[in-house]
């Protein structure tokens, strides 16, 4: 068995732990909203990648349900335009607070998929992946892009999903 601490869906489930302790903070709070957003954002675009590079195509590999690995990915990039959005944005903005509402929404839905009965982390079990070595290489991956994103902000949102580009580039 695999040690919880390299354990990739440990790595997975504390990051899902962290982040709706976030969208709490930000619910509450009366100030310094444009932190809390950001370290969501931050916390969100590493995870996101995470999964992306290493975890998913693992899971893909060893035969977890292709639908559910599509919806994982589309729900990555909806998530990733909301991020973008709170990015380039303020608290004071109009529908600031309700982006990160719909964000926060969007991100329990993701999680309960992938971490219910017969979701994507469990088909990710029962197909016996690595989870120990995929977990050292996710943890590694994670530290590199914080130390990343943390000199240099968050990079623009890569879809895999989107064909059309966003609405303000299509009107031009």
């Amino acid at each position: 068995m695999p040690s919880k601490q390299n354990d990739a869906i440990a790595l997975l489930k504390a990051d899902h732990r962290k982040v709706e302790d976030l969208f709490e903070k930000y619910d509450s709070a009366r100030s310094k909203k444009a932190g809390i957003a950001k370290q969501i954002c931050m916390e969100l675009t590493i995870h996101t990648m995470i999964e992306e590079e290493i975890f998913y195509p693992a899971c893909r590999k060893a035969g977890v349900e292709s639908d559910a690995m599509d919806e994982a990915n589309v729900e990555h990039d909806g998530a990733k335009i909301l991020i973008a959005e709170l990015e380039a944005g303020t608290p004071e903005d109009d529908f600031y607070d309700a982006k990160v509402k719909v964000l926060s929404e969007e991100i329990k839905h993701h999680v309960k998929e992938e971490e219910q009965r017969g979701g994507i982390f469990s088909q990710a079990r029962e197909a016996e992946l690595d989870l120990a070595g995929l977990g050292e290489q996710m943890a590694a991956r994670k530290e590199e892009l914080l130390a990343q994103f943390e000199s240099g902000g968050l990079p623009a949102p890569l879809t895999l999903t989107m064909k059309a580009p966003p609405l303000e580039q299509a009107a031009t």
